[in-house]
């Protein structure tokens, strides 16, 4: 009998949770457009205010500063505009990324790359706060862009200083944190950002939305799609009712869990890092700082990590080797490179994420696997594959 299949790559994606799939679905049988101001339209437009008010309420936001997007890159992409005012009264039109951000901020929204500048990390995977205070230090007011929870290692960042540091120099901070909603508790106000991107289907609602959060309504970028009023003027199109609903059923359900799920979660993730930390010469990435309670890199010197990652899913558990956007291919690492580590480690990085459907046999699962392929695999012997 075949076993179950083993999911542990919740960082890619989530299941979808019973309440977005039962919102979405009722969301379905609604006709009208939520731009229309007939009984049908106002009922379309409650489900998207309603959904609106979720999301604000999980990230300590108001309703009104919420623009809905089709998912965190292109909210990454519209906070990412030249020409908004920030609190100097100036046009910013330079942007600081860090080195380790997503692809779909390195790339650099709008701006063109000659106003680009990176931000180099720590050997530990948290940003070089001096490097920033340097980089502002006699420049024009800049965007700065630093996620909160990287994707691959799950370090969190020092959010609060880089604020800190960027208003004082007259800029504004945006911050990804796609991978933060739903599995630590934050607050855009606390966190001092100016804007907020995240995403619907990494905390079990619907692939497709996302939305970026305004702190305030005084400032924000450039609408990247024009022709409508839709989202205040700030992103033209209608709004995807029922994915919307999906997405403001899912936050609910994320932040009512809260604590309880990420609390056993965690319990799970280190008892995982304990069984791979037996295997000599491992290493699991920025595990000296605070990260994701869900989430491990990990990796070994010479391992080739798309083999392992072949060679788990024959054994029926899903891992990656990091970012899922890059077209199914398995590339090194670039966050580990900018963390200093050689092709050696850059190529051997797993990423192994955990969500709240997680168990204990799952976890069970993966060291069994991974102590049946390792010892094959480390001796870089890639036609093992072909026996299991």
């Amino acid at each position: 009998m075949m076993q179950e299949r083993i999911y542990l790559d919740w960082n890619a994606t989530t299941p979808l949770r019973r309440e977005a799939r039962e919102a979405m679905a009722a969301a379905w049988d609604v006709v009208g457009n939520p731009s229309s101001i007939h009984a049908e339209g106002r009922r379309a437009r409650g489900l998207v205010e309603d959904a609106r008010a979720a999301v604000a309420t999980a990230v300590g936001g108001e309703p009104r500063n919420v623009v809905f997007t089709s998912g965190g890159t292109e909210a990454n992409a519209l906070a990412l505009t030249p020409g908004v005012h920030g609190k100097s009264h100036q046009a910013i039109d330079r942007l600081v990324v860090s080195s380790i951000e997503h692809a779909s901020v390195l790339a650099g929204g709008q701006f063109t790359p000659d106003l680009i500048a990176r931000l180099p990390v720590h050997r530990s995977g948290l940003v070089d706060l001096d490097a920033l205070r340097t980089m502002l230090a006699g420049g024009p007011p800049t965007l700065v862009s630093v996620m909160l929870a990287n994707n691959e290692t799950g370090a969190i960042q020092p959010v609060a200083e880089v604020a800190d540091l960027v208003h004082e120099a007259g800029g504004l901070l945006h911050v990804d944190a796609v991978q933060a909603l739903g599995k630590i508790s934050f607050d855009i106000i606390k966190l001092n950002a100016d804007f907020l991107s995240v995403s619907a289907h990494k905390i079990g609602g619907p692939k497709g939305t996302g939305a970026l959060i305004l702190a305030s309504n005084q400032i924000g970028p450039s609408a990247l799609i024009r022709g409508g009023g839709q989202e205040r003027g700030r992103r033209a199109g209608t709004e995807n009712v029922p994915a919307i609903a999906g997405f403001g059923a899912a936050v609910k359900a994320a932040v009512a869990a809260g604590n309880d799920d990420m609390a056993s979660v965690e319990t799970l993730r280190n008892r995982l890092e304990e069984g791979l930390r037996q295997t000599r010469g491992s290493v699991i990435f920025s595990q000296d700082v605070l990260r994701l309670p869900n989430t491990t890199l990990f990796g070994v010197a010479g391992l080739k990590a798309e083999t392992a990652v072949v060679g788990f899913d024959l054994e029926g558990v899903a891992v990656s080797s990091g970012s899922a956007c890059s077209s199914g291919k398995v590339q090194p690492s670039h966050v580990l490179e900018a963390m200093g580590y050689g092709s050696d480690m850059t190529k051997s990085a797993i990423r192994f994420s955990l969500g709240w459907e997680t168990k204990d046999a799952d976890v069970d699962r993966a060291i069994k696997a991974w102590r049946k392929l390792s010892s094959a695999l480390l001796r870089r012997d890639e036609t093992v594959l072909e026996r299991f």
